[in-house]
């Protein structure tokens, strides 16, 4: 967890998962889920994870093995690339999404696999 006073900039690479509770500013790379909870920030070229829930604010791509989740407190700018997705009422998603239709065969760890701009 990065708490809710913590500021980190960088790369971060995981395979468990990750709770963002604080400000972050880089690129994420979750072999396990990611959460960005309510008053978090984060500000990222990609992020890629089997999956990804945002209640806070997002700027950046995110791309998700398994399912992209934005709670209606959640602010995202940036492209969405994942198999499913949930968007609740009031969410601000400013932003493409492309649904992936073989969730068996997407792979956003794989090298050049990148949210389309």
């Amino acid at each position: 967890m990065l708490g809710s006073l913590t500021s980190f900039s960088g790369t971060l690479k995981f395979d468990t998962s990750l709770l963002i509770r604080g400000t972050f500013k880089g690129d994420i790379e979750a072999r396990g889920a990611l959460y960005i909870d309510e008053g978090a920030t984060v500000e990222a070229g990609k992020i890629r994870a089997m999956s990804i829930v945002v209640a806070g604010s997002v700027h950046g791509d995110l791309e998700a093995a398994d399912k992209v989740e934005f709670r209606s407190s959640a602010q995202i700018r940036g492209n969405v690339k994942t198999t499913k997705l949930r968007i609740a009422d009031g969410v601000l998603f400013e932003g493409r999404c492309e649904m992936v239709k073989d969730g068996e065969t997407f792979d956003p760890f794989a090298p050049g696999a990148v949210a389309s701009s």
